[in-house]
């Protein structure tokens, strides 16, 4: 069976050769993944070589034209999707925020629309805006003890008028997989429409539209080793109920109909690396197999983060889960298929920032509060300010980093 090869993974960071960078134990990934060579490279090309209004026929805008359309062509196969039903934005905040505008018109005063207490609050705000214009908001709570949503509290909110779900892959936070699929079912039953915040997710496993049966898909590459951008996907069906949002004179193109303003043309090129860099992973654990297409490599890359991913998570989730001092949002499952490696806690005796402020003083890079998760903080009882402390993992961290941040966790007393 093939491991990751961490050390050849960490080889393709240029992060782990600058000191002052690399004495850092980085679990603060769910806030930003560290960019490998491929991407900076491509950015640094496009910025030196084409950095024009592309699609002219001179020969810097011919390559700029040329290495977007390649990012364009290969990001799709990260959600086993289309060129055609993928669009590039800023972020997911602000697709979210387009969709939101787009799909209004299409509902009529007092339609609902459900949202979840757990998200991060780009698949929140967006949608209860709405209600302003005579959308009927409904919320879908989390249990307070565990952060969880059960979906038995979903059947009390949906009826003939629900419209819309908005809900997340994996919680920021509780990071728990929500049931898509089974959530999509019962949505699409009424006739309504399911909106899946990824961004949390899409840097630990790979995504399938098609077996998820989503309506929509949202994450950002800023997160998935890539430059800062947002991704998302619309289904066929959704095509055809949204409004155009875009310039009047390309309503005909499905791709700009949802892109009022892109990201930067630079940012859309470097967005290849990430497959690059996917490529560079395949090739390496796997030189002697079948040739096979973009996707399958995608598909085979993520299984090997993922085992690497709940192998250095299982000892930092049991320990956080045993100590009687400490609270753990989510699951106290650390598989990979029950949960992202974001592990997310807090004490009963000291506050998060103290915690925080020793993690950071041992050199653990990690973050305390709510990060856009407000009100699942507040539903699990904590101070939003204080909040709890996040340590969130990716494939490129070590055993090694894991065992520091639990050294200083054991010097906090129960």
């Amino acid at each position: 069976m093939v491991s990751l090869d961490v050390d050849f993974v960490r080889e393709q960071f240029p992060v782990f050769s600058d000191y002052e960078s690399a004495r850092w134990a980085h679990l603060e990934n769910a806030g930003g993944s560290y960019v490998p060579h491929h991407v900076i490279s491509l950015l640094n090309d496009f910025y030196t070589r084409s950095k024009v209004q592309p699609y002219w026929d001179f020969n810097p805008s011919i390559m700029a034209g040329e290495a977007m359309d390649r990012a364009i062509d290969l990001l799709p196969a990260t959600f086993n999707a289309t060129k055609e039903e993928v669009h590039f934005g800023p972020s997911t905040s602000q697709n979210t925020y387009v969709l939101a505008q787009a799909l209004r018109p299409g509902w009529e005063t007092g339609d609902e629309i459900i949202v979840t207490n757990q998200d991060h609050e780009a698949n929140i705000g967006a949608w209860r805006r709405l209600e302003m214009t005579g959308i009927r908001i409904r919320e879908w709570k989390v249990d307070p003890a565990t952060g969880l949503l059960e979906i038995s509290a979903l059947e009390e909110l949906i009826n003939e008028r629900t419209k819309l779900l908005a809900v997340t892959h994996a919680s920021n936070l509780a990071a728990t997989i929500n049931p898509i699929r089974s959530l999509a079912d019962r949505i699409h039953a009424l006739g309504g429409v399911i909106v899946v915040d990824g961004v949390s997710f899409a840097p630990h496993a790979a995504i399938d539209v098609k077996e998820l049966g989503c309506d929509v898909y949202l994450y950002s590459t800023y997160k998935t080793y890539g430059p800062h951008a947002g991704l998302m996907y619309t289904s066929p069906r959704i095509l055809e109920k949204i409004s155009n949002q875009g310039h009047f004179f390309n309503a005909y193109k499905p791709s700009a109909r949802l892109t009022p303003a892109g990201p930067d043309h630079a940012t859309i090129a470097a967005c290849a690396g990430i497959i690059d860099y996917y490529d560079a992973i395949f090739d390496h654990h796997f030189s002697n197999s079948d040739p096979v297409d973009t996707r399958e490599r995608i598909c085979q890359v993520f299984e090997l983060f993922g085992e690497h991913e709940q192998k250095i998570m299982t000892p930092l989730v049991e320990y956080i889960a045993s100590r009687s001092d400490f609270r753990l949002v989510g699951s106290p499952s650390s598989h990979h298929s029950v949960r992202a490696p974001t592990v997310a806690f807090h004490s009963y005796d000291v506050p998060s920032r103290d915690i925080y402020l020793k993690l950071i003083n041992a050199g653990i890079s990690c973050g305390h509060g709510n990060f856009y998760a407000h009100r699942l903080v507040e539903a699990i009882g904590l101070d939003p300010k204080d909040g709890v402390v996040r340590l969130s993992l990716v494939h490129y961290n070590t055993d090694e980093e894991v065992e520091k941040a639990l050294n200083v966790l054991d010097e906090i007393k129960q």
